[in-house]
């Protein structure tokens, strides 16, 4: 969990940057980059390679997961079974809130995990655009981007002023109907200087950071226009520095924040890909690593805590990018790198470091509320640092006595990739709509009225505990997930492991972008 952040003493930083200095150039046995075991490795292609179908397949499917969650008006609706939403949504402080997606089986547009299932998009195309054009998802996957980036524009109509939330979450699960038939009040919420949000405003920053690295070449206007947005929202989120969790308590039964310090690492370090402005680097790390970054204490990747994806982010600085660093910046960017790996070592099964935070099959396991998520982000984080290591061919990394190769990295990030699509005890797929078993009774209300249904808020609730399955087919839904003993109840009423997210399937995209083929990783976003 993240602390309030510290006041700044120069004495006692400068102190703590000559003892960092001085244990990374002493412990020769915890960097790979300092302990002379470095080999160059097999250099690999530039363009992708052999591709495996059976991801190919996944992901194709796993993308249309956001054409079933997009609120507004569809323009070249894909899913038969879906139609207009929220065309209102926003009209009350005269604003166009239309577009965005609902987060998961309900219709609610909470605007945190909105905004980091952006982000992960994001990464994803940026690390593996190449493999997604491939495959031909590539166009697919910056649509879905941008239906959430042109709603995040319009939710900051001024610099210190965001709209997070669309939809009152009480009245909205008091009702079971489909959006199109939305009939209940849907007020708006915002965060501003009375009332801050730093974690909703940073983490909206790294969306927009991100995605205009995405868009910077396909649509240069769009893309300086978002970047504008997100040094705002960033400046916005820095300087009036308070948890959203206590500005609108509200939403702590639903998307409660733990603290906000790993979304101002987050969001600066997408800030610096974007911009190269030196200032975001020395803001994480020599203004408020020691605040904020929890350095060897390794975290779960999730859309509460940003700091495993900070790590693996900012290791790709060091990895390809340090001539023109400084040297306490590059202090800490090693820093950054060494709990990368800490967190690698954690995940890989037979590391002594490994995480006992796992299935008796080998699933990374870490809460009973949607499991998958955390094994499927592990895995993403995972596949990247392989990549990492093999474009800039480094060959090992070392965990308290063991090295691993890159290939190793990738092989525990196929392990959870095939457990989620079958290869388990239950023998189900998660993905819905890939294979021939997986859940029936997803917890979604689009995908459980039919189309002709004739029911209101109410009324509904007949097809949430109706004993058929689905009328309507939630492709590309990634359910929540088995439980610890790894057993899964198909159950609509289910939702702790049977209700699907955007943010689930923006991490499962990265993942099977990563796995679907090889090649290497860009040097540099920009």
């Amino acid at each position: 969990m993240e602390t309030e952040p510290k006041k700044s003493k120069g004495w006692c930083w400068w102190i703590l940057v000559l003892a960092i200095a001085a244990m990374v150039v002493a412990s020769a046995t915890l960097t790979i980059w300092s302990n002379g075991r470095h080999s160059k490795v097999s250099s690999v292609p530039d363009r992708p390679g052999k591709i495996a179908e059976n991801y190919a397949d996944a992901l194709k499917i796993a993308i249309q997961f956001f054409d079933i969650q997009k609120s507004g008006k569809l323009v070249n609706n894909k899913i038969d079974w879906r139609g207009d939403s929220g065309l209102e949504d926003g009209r009350e402080e005269m604003l166009d809130l239309s577009k965005g997606m609902y987060d998961a089986g309900d219709h609610m547009k909470f605007g945190f995990p909105m905004a980091f299932t952006a982000t992960v998009l994001s990464w994803a195309i940026l690390e593996y655009g190449d493999h997604m054009k491939a495959v031909k998802q590539l166009g697919n996957a910056q649509a879905s981007l941008k239906w959430i980036t042109d709603y995040l524009i319009n939710a900051h109509p001024s610099p210190n002023l965001l709209y997070v939330q669309v939809g009152d979450p009480e009245l909205d699960h008091e009702c079971w109907e489909r959006p199109e038939a939305m009939t209940e009040k849907r007020p708006v919420t915002q965060v501003n200087t009375s009332f801050p949000g730093t974690e909703v405003a940073a983490e909206t920053a790294a969306a927009m950071a991100s995605a205009s690295l995405v868009f910077k070449k396909i649509n240069s206007s769009y893309s300086n226009l978002l970047l504008k947005h997100a040094q705002q929202l960033f400046t916005f989120a820095d300087t009036n520095r308070g948890s959203y969790s206590v500005s609108i308590p509200q939403v702590q039964p639903y998307y409660n924040s733990t603290g906000y310090g790993d979304e101002l690492l987050w969001a600066a370090s997408w800030l610096f890909h974007a911009t190269r402005d030196e200032s975001y680097l020395r803001y994480v790390t020599l203004q408020n690593g020691d605040a904020f970054a929890r350095w060897g204490t390794p975290t779960w990747f999730s859309w509460d805590d940003k700091l495993a994806g900070t790590q693996v982010l900012l290791s790709r600085v060091n990895f390809f990018d340090t001539t023109e660093i400084s040297d306490g910046e590059n202090i800490g960017l090693q820093m950054y790198r060494k709990t990368a790996e800490a967190v690698i070592c954690g995940l890989l099964p037979d590391s002594p470091t490994a995480t006992s935070s796992r299935t008796d099959s080998g699933l990374i396991w870490v809460t009973e509320w949607n499991p998958l998520q955390h094994s499927v982000a592990s895995a993403f984080l995972a596949v990247i640092y392989s990549d990492y290591m093999l474009t800039s061919k480094t060959e090992t990394l070392y965990c308290s006595g063991k090295h691993y190769k890159p290939a190793d990295l990738r092989k525990f990030a196929i392990s959870q990739t095939e457990y989620v699509l079958g290869n388990n005890p239950m023998n189900m797929c998660y993905l819905v709509g890939h294979g021939s078993n997986y859940p029936q009774y997803v917890h979604h209300r689009g995908a459980s009225i039919p189309v002709d249904a004739e029911t209101g808020c109410h009324d509904g609730f007949k097809w949430l505990e109706s004993l058929d399955p689905n009328p309507n087919l939630a492709v590309g839904a990634l359910v929540g997930g088995p439980f610890l003993n790894e057993t899964y109840i198909d159950s609509r009423n289910n939702t702790m492991q049977g209700e699907p997210s955007t943010y689930n399937s923006a991490l499962l995209v990265g993942l099977l972008s990563g796995l679907l083929t090889s090649s290497s990783v860009v040097s540099s976003f920009s």
